[in-house]
């Protein structure tokens, strides 16, 4: 039996990426941040560059649960090694 009652999603406002759902990338399909070439990474930096309102929380996170693939917060796999090595020689 269906109903015609629509249903909401339900966002869990505590959770520690609750954020997420705020980023520019919810108006695209998950594999536009995983892309296989040079192309598809400038295409995603822009989304991510285009007045993200959560792109440094993005970023920090990626690099904090040392996520190795896509593009995170406008910066990709190499980009956020980079970072982190010169975090690391910062310290």
């Amino acid at each position: 039996m269906h109903s015609n009652i629509p249903v909401t999603p339900v966002t869990d406002t505590d959770s520690a990426t609750a954020w997420m759902s705020l980023g520019n990338c919810r108006n695209y399909p998950p594999a536009t941040f995983f892309p296989s070439d040079g192309v598809g990474v400038d295409r995603a930096r822009k989304i991510c560059n285009n007045g993200c309102p959560v792109k440094d929380q993005c970023l920090e996170y990626a690099l904090a649960e040392r996520i190795e693939h896509g593009v995170w917060g406008g910066a990709s796999e190499r980009e956020r090694r980079r970072i982190l090595k010169r975090r690391k020689l910062a310290v």
